[in-house]
């Protein structure tokens, strides 16, 4: 029983290593990006030193640097079970290691105090050929169960020996880790500082409203080049048989046939709208492809249907970005997001909380810039969405 407790054991601690390695490599995926996107903007910001663009690629290492708090902040919580399971497996097998030892103990002391003639002369001695052929079994079974109980004593004193470097090693990585979000999180604030700084220039200079608008609208490219590049992906096929086998099992309509049944993806006022947008400060009309809703920081942002991620990045101009695939065509975007709580490739359902309101790449103040798209075209969000 101990071994296959052990065994057990093993398989347990096994997944929860693999766990923790994913999470490593998403934590060092993330720092690498992070140093790319600072090397970038280094070069880039010798050539362009307007507050629109220090804005943009302070936004930029702001989202990336709250996706590796993010991701750190899973692993000490995935750290902090194993560390708890190992205390556990460590106090469980010092108490069958006492109990083991106990047992043991009481066995030689009956020996010592009874005295052992040898085996040969138990088996000499008995009255009869029967009781000579039970005595020998008797003896066989005490020795074999011995000789067991010496080598669990052994096995679990080499398993607690594991388990305590385990946890010592689990530990040491807890404190390294603590120290990696501390020092992101300095970071992150003296970035924010910085970011607000530039803010401030922008809202009072027409000349960098103007280029905030040519900002959004590379943004608006990129975010075209995405949507083309997720429709010619191979990948697509896969996902919509995901989506469909989705669709099966909660029993929900295709998303065509939803068209003013959609729930709002968070709660605020709508305080830009699809399509030609006056703007009377700068006196001039853009586009704007999807609707801006205001809503409270850190209010939750919700998928208005069930589908794959397929995206997370960052647009010039929208700020952190999350694009789901729903299938027959039909794709949402939420930017402007903070603290996601999805990954790609992940399954979403309608009403998921995939992230929160916040101001990343916005010069407004904490908002969701929502847009859908459906068979390549951008359609007006207030069509699909239910009225409130």
């Amino acid at each position: 029983m101990i071994f296959v407790q052990f065994l057990y054991g093993q398989e347990t601690q096994k997944e929860f290593e693999k766990e923790l390695k994913i999470q490593n490599s998403a934590i060092e995926s993330l720092k690498e990006e992070i140093e790319r996107t600072k090397k970038r903007i280094q070069s880039e910001s010798r050539k362009e030193k307007s507050s629109v663009r220090k804005v943009s690629s302070l936004s930029e290492e702001i989202s990336l640097i709250q996706r590796l708090i993010k991701e750190i902040k899973k692993e000490e919580s995935n750290l902090l079970k194993d560390i708890k399971r190992t205390e556990s497996q460590i106090n469980k097998s010092e108490k069958e290691l006492d109990e083991l030892r106990l047992r043991y103990s009481k066995r030689l002391k009956k020996i010592y105090k009874k005295g052992d003639s040898s085996s040969l002369e138990k088996v000499l001695s008995s009255t009869s050929w029967r009781q000579a052929i039970y005595r020998a079994k008797y003896l066989k079974i005490i020795s074999e169960i011995d000789k067991k109980t010496y080598n669990a004593i052994r096995s679990l004193l080499i398993q607690i020996g594991k388990q305590k470097l385990q946890l010592e090693t689990a530990l040491r990585r807890k404190i390294n880790l603590k120290n990696q979000r501390e020092k992101a999180l300095s970071s992150l604030r003296l970035k924010k500082k910085n970011e607000q700084r530039e803010l401030a220039k922008i809202r009072q200079s027409q000349k960098d409203l103007k280029s905030y608008l040519t900002e959004k609208q590379a943004g608006m490219r990129q975010l075209e080049e995405i949507i083309r590049r997720i429709q010619d992906d191979i990948a697509r096929v896969e996902r919509e048989e995901r989506i469909r086998k989705q669709q099966l099992a909660l029993q929900t309509k295709e998303f065509p046939k939803l068209k003013g049944q959609l729930s709002w993806p968070a709660q605020g006022r709508v305080v830009s709208k699809f399509g030609l947008q006056w703007n009377p400060k700068l006196k001039t009309t853009t586009e704007n492809t999807g609707i801006d809703i205001k809503g409270q920081p850190g209010s939750q942002i919700k998928s208005v249907l069930g589908g794959v991620v397929t995206t997370i990045t960052f647009l010039r101009g929208f700020g952190t970005t999350i694009i789901i695939d729903h299938g027959s065509g039909f794709y949402t975007v939420y930017s402007h997001v903070a603290n996601i709580e999805v990954t790609e490739d992940s399954q979403v359902r309608s009403g998921d909380v995939i992230a929160y309101m916040g101001d990343s790449g916005s010069i407004n103040g904490s908002q969701l810039h929502f847009e859908i798209w459906g068979q390549g075209k951008k359609l007006n969000p207030e069509d699909w969405l239910r009225n409130k």
